[in-house]
């Protein structure tokens, strides 16, 4: 294991670690609709059903907006995400600057291409108590949460999930269904912040090489935490 040190290690730690908080969670909760729910309005949880049935793996592009508790955007990414249940996932941003997510089933990866630093973490401690824990395939994650079907809104059907602990990084996650397709998934977190994620097209049951939910990091990287 490589660490950085010094005034510039810690703002390079700094900004990774935030984007890492940012970017796996988000990242993972996309996959949530990957997980049956056990509470919910009957037309949305069928609607969630069957995506969970017909949908072993997925590829989409997103747009993500992160909108402050005035109602101010604060920042906005975009990129491709793709998903192999159960528990492997790529959640790849270009822009406003390149970074990675990969979840290989043991392990989350979390690249910055810019600052050529890698934060790895283990499945359980990196999502335990988040939304993507969901992607691990325990049975009891759904009673983390209770489900309710919400008013349609901006086009969009919407399942709600609020977490019932009340240590958990967000206070409610909003499905939002178009037609029997996942099109939409918001966040607020304890601070009142919103992250808004809308996904393109999505390509269900895509086939991926075997490549792409590992992750090597590069070379000279440095690398941060349990390999």
């Amino acid at each position: 294991m490589t660490t950085t040190h010094g005034r510039s290690g810690d703002a390079r730690c700094g900004r990774t670690l935030a984007w890492r908080r940012w970017l796996a969670t988000l990242g993972c909760a996309a996959a949530c609709a990957l997980a049956p729910a056990s509470h919910a309005g009957a037309a949305t949880l069928e609607r969630l059903r069957a995506f969970v049935k017909d949908t072993q793996t997925a590829r989409t592009t997103f747009t993500q907006t992160v909108v402050d508790r005035n109602g101010r955007a604060v920042q906005r990414a975009s990129g491709e995400f793709l998903i192999a249940r159960p528990g492997k996932f790529r959640w790849a941003v270009d822009k406003p600057y390149r970074q990675l997510v990969v979840g290989d089933g043991e392990r989350v990866w979390i690249y910055d291409e810019d600052l050529n630093q890698v934060v790895v973490r283990k499945v359980g401690e990196a999502l335990g108590g988040t939304p993507a824990a969901l992607l691990a395939g325990r049975d009891d994650v759904e009673r983390a949460f209770t489900w309710k079907e919400a008013a349609a809104e901006g086009g969009f059907d919407w399942l709600v999930a609020t977490p019932r602990a009340q240590e958990a990084t967000f206070t409610e996650i909003r499905l939002g269904f178009a037609g029997r397709e996942l099109a939409a998934l918001d966040l607020v977190d304890a601070f009142g912040q919103r992250t808004e994620i809308r996904f393109g097209a999505m390509v269900p049951n895509a086939k991926f090489p075997p490549e792409t939910f590992r992750f090597v990091p590069p070379k000279g990287a440095d690398v941060i935490g349990d390999r």
